[in-house]
């Protein structure tokens, strides 16, 4: 069994990732869902106080992780504002020295709509760089560093360059429909089953299957894979 960290940032951000997910918790391997924010700052809810807003979300983000499978988790990151700072690579560290993870998947560097919200940039190189510090003793104590390899996978980009790990999602199929329907009826987005579907076929027609998700591999071999790691 694996276990795998999927780091994102905002409640709903999983429905790119739901595929690569699935896969993995249909295997039996451990996931653990990581959210840097609360999601607090989304208008969806009217003009509700700002704590109702972030409780709501909290909650969607457990329904979210029932469905898929895994464990949720929740960081108190400010929504909309956070910050790629040395403090809050350190903190996420910590997170990483504790869950352990084979592997970990986060926001990459791609600017496509949706991937550059200056939330999801920070969130990538926050943990990026908290996988090198968790690492290190004296960042994580009182947990043990976590030196194991931990190769990052990142949602790739319509421009990117680094190596293509793609991921056959056609199994898990419903499980992604699911998700989306579920934010689709609490947010109002992902606008619909065909808008996925078009999503994960136009990614396999790159990876040559029907039904594909796209990762760049900045640590492994490119190709075609059922998981990650």
């Amino acid at each position: 069994m694996k276990t795998l960290l999927f780091a994102l940032t905002h409640q709903d951000d999983e429905v790119g990732y739901a595929g690569a997910i699935a896969r993995h918790t249909h295997a039996g391997d451990r996931v653990v869902l990581l959210w840097l924010t609360r999601g607090e700052m989304t208008e969806v809810f009217g003009t509700l106080p700002l704590d109702e807003v972030a409780r709501r979300r909290t909650e969607s983000g457990l329904e979210a992780a029932r469905i898929l499978g895994c464990e949720p988790r929740f960081m108190d990151f400010p929504d909309t504002r956070v910050q790629a700072t040395p403090e809050a690579a350190a903190e996420v560290a910590r997170v990483i020295a504790d869950v352990k993870p084979d592997a970990v998947i986060t926001w990459g560097e791609a600017w496509g709509r949706g991937m550059r919200h200056p939330d999801h940039q920070a969130t990538g190189r926050i943990v990026r760089d908290a996988v090198t510090l968790a690492r290190i003793s004296r960042v994580v104590a009182p947990l043990p560093p976590h030196r194991a390899a931990a190769p990052v996978f990142t949602m790739r980009g319509e421009f990117s360059t680094l190596p293509c790990a793609a991921i056959d999602v056609e199994p898990v199929l419903e499980v992604v429909l699911e998700v989306g329907r579920f934010y689709r009826g609490l947010v109002g987005w992902p606008p619909g089953d065909a808008w996925l579907i078009d999503r994960l076929t136009a990614a396999g027609a790159v990876a040559g299957c029907r039904l594909a998700e796209l990762y760049d591999a900045w640590e492994t071999p490119p190709g075609l894979f059922d998981r990650l790691v």
